[in-house]
């Protein structure tokens, strides 16, 4: 038998996925927008910051390594540590310090993504 209670908590629940999905959606689309500013800067094709791991993939290639090492963010720790090791190749090749690249481009990553992309800052392939 339906009881009240559980129609109202399906429902809520049902709101709440959607204003959840929502957000996800709008944040998705501000990052693939600064993504694909920094992936111009860097030589690459711009649209292929909106397809979900081809992203990944190219911000390897823009820190300098081959893009199979992209696979390493498959791996639980590896991944993190990897991650913070991209950043700062990043953040290197448009000549930001260690520091700046470390809480900007992984910590709070939307943000420096935004600040590379439509900056003043230029790219050169980091050695």
């Amino acid at each position: 038998m339906l009881d009240a209670n559980t129609i109202t908590s399906g429902a809520e629940l049902t709101a709440a996925y959607s204003t959840v999905g929502i957000i996800a959606f709008a944040w998705y689309v501000l990052v693939a927008v600064a993504l694909w500013k920094v992936f111009s800067k860097a030589g690459y094709p711009g649209i292929l910051a909106i397809i979900p791991i081809v992203n990944v993939f190219i911000l390897v290639k823009i820190a300098g390594y081959s893009a199979w090492l992209g696979l390493l963010y498959l791996i639980p720790i590896v991944g993190w540590i990897f991650g913070i090791v991209v950043a700062i190749r990043i953040g290197r090749g448009f000549g930001k310090g260690g520091a700046w690249s470390f809480f900007l481009l992984w910590l709070i990553a939307f943000v420096g993504y935004f600040i590379l992309g439509f900056g003043k800052a230029t790219y050169s392939k980091p050695s």
